[in-house]
């Protein structure tokens, strides 16, 4: 009889190492700002006038250079991707898209769309070379230590979650964990699945990680590694699409999140936390009017026309 494996995320050690740091504050023009207990920001600022004549830090930076830099992959439609029909920044589209528009438009400047690798989008607020990261990041302990965390702004209808994607004929290879300990596996660089993969499985042959989850998808078909962590939404998407690829999702693998680790959220450079309450403020504003999801299934068809 194949066994049933129901997998649940516990990662609430590494919250109290990385983000459990409950009333800790940060100075901002004047102004104190604070991070939840979760390391996050969930709070928000009044932005009917704009942003604030003594903004300081990047949201100051921001206002006086009247562009918003964000860095995002536009390689994950619905949330951002490439119209080859467009031109110039017009090509990146997407529910994301839509988002930081109107951050921009609610800041009262022009936004610019600096295209990436995931793996660095986080990293060119380090650099300063983009003020907002809008990726479909989720939130982790390590990422909520390390940058300043929105709330959450979309979260899956059905509550999909993350799994195991293997190719068909493999299917009864893998009845419990440690069925991996001699495979091969793969998740994306910097993505909440490989900290899932990580954290939740006990051996394995190699852990790969990839750039992007198109790179992820193509080495399992072309049998360079044995499975992959992935967003089951998203995967299941590739294989609706892809009629006639040999992937399929692992049934009876399931990891269930913890509520703080739901929802995508924005990213800021450290310590920039009045940047981060404006953004939650607009964030407020799609979930009231349910404008976000209006435009992830605009970004669902446009995607689908396209073959995406």
């Amino acid at each position: 009889m194949k066994l049933k494996r129901f997998l649940i995320l516990n990662l609430t050690g590494l919250i109290f190492i990385f983000g459990l740091i409950s009333g800790a504050f940060a100075q901002d023009t004047g102004e104190q700002y604070v991070r939840n207990e979760w390391n996050f920001i969930d709070q928000s600022m009044d932005i009917s006038k704009g942003i604030p004549a003594d903004a300081g830090g990047v949201l100051g930076r921001i206002r006086d250079r009247r562009t918003l830099r964000v860095a995002t992959e536009p390689y994950f439609p619905p949330q951002e991707f490439i119209d080859p029909a467009k031109v110039g920044f017009n090509r990146f589209v997407g529910s994301d898209i839509k988002l930081a528009q109107l951050i921009a438009d609610r800041m009262g400047v022009t936004l610019e769309i600096v295209p990436m690798d995931f793996s660095e989008v986080l990293a060119s607020l380090d650099e300063n070379t983009c003020d907002l990261a809008i990726s479909a990041l989720s939130f982790v302990p390590s990422r909520a230590s390390s940058y300043e965390l929105s709330k959450g702004y979309y979260y899956s209808e059905d509550n999909a979650g993350n799994g195991i994607l293997i190719r068909s004929e493999d299917q009864d290879k893998f009845n419990s964990i440690n069925d991996f300990s001699d495979k091969t596996i793969a998740a994306q660089r910097g993505s909440l699945q490989e900290s899932l993969m990580a954290e939740n499985f006990p051996g394995y042959k190699e852990f790969i990680r990839f750039s992007s989850t198109q790179e992820v998808y193509t080495a399992l078909e072309n049998g360079k590694i044995d499975a992959a962590m992935v967003d089951v939404e998203t995967a299941q998407a590739y294989i609706n699409k892809e009629t006639d690829t040999e992937l399929m999702l692992l049934p009876d693998f399931q990891f269930q999140l913890e509520e703080q680790f739901k929802g995508d959220r924005i990213a800021a450079k450290k310590g920039q936390l009045q940047l981060i309450y404006f953004v939650n403020a607009v964030i407020d504003e799609v979930l009231e009017s349910g404008q976000y999801m209006e435009w992830y299934k605009e970004a669902e068809d446009l995607a689908r026309s396209l073959g995406l």
